[in-house]
């Protein structure tokens, strides 16, 4: 079994290859429960899914992401990103984001996005 710092560089890296969806089926929890700052959480892999896969889709262009800061503490990731974006529903974004990710058993259960863009 492969340690938090392995787990969540590898998820990292696949975001940053553009394999969104298919980090979200390795590394998240079919129980799983997101939320992007107060709006209402997400709760199941199903619904998440379905969120990531008209994020990803509704993507018209993409300019950059990069990971600035990743912190690791028992089973909880915090993670730091820059991203560059335009979105078909959200227009040109260019800002820092925040992922904090709580883990068990080597799967997402719990990730909470805080951003202000």
């Amino acid at each position: 079994m492969s340690d938090l710092r392995t787990d969540v560089d590898q998820l990292n890296q696949m975001i940053l290859e553009g394999k969104t969806l298919e980090a979200f089926e390795k590394f998240y929890s079919d129980e799983v429960v997101m939320q992007d700052n107060d709006y209402p959480a997400r709760v199941g892999k199903d619904a998440n899914r379905q969120y990531e896969e008209a994020f990803v889709n509704g993507l018209t262009e993409f300019r950059g992401a990069k990971v600035l800061n990743t912190v690791i503490s028992d089973d909880i990731a915090a993670v730091e990103w820059w991203l560059d974006f335009t979105h078909k529903d959200f227009g040109t974004r260019n800002y820092r984001q925040l992922a904090v990710q709580r883990w068990k058993n080597g799967k997402i259960v719990e990730e909470k996005f805080y951003y202000n863009n």
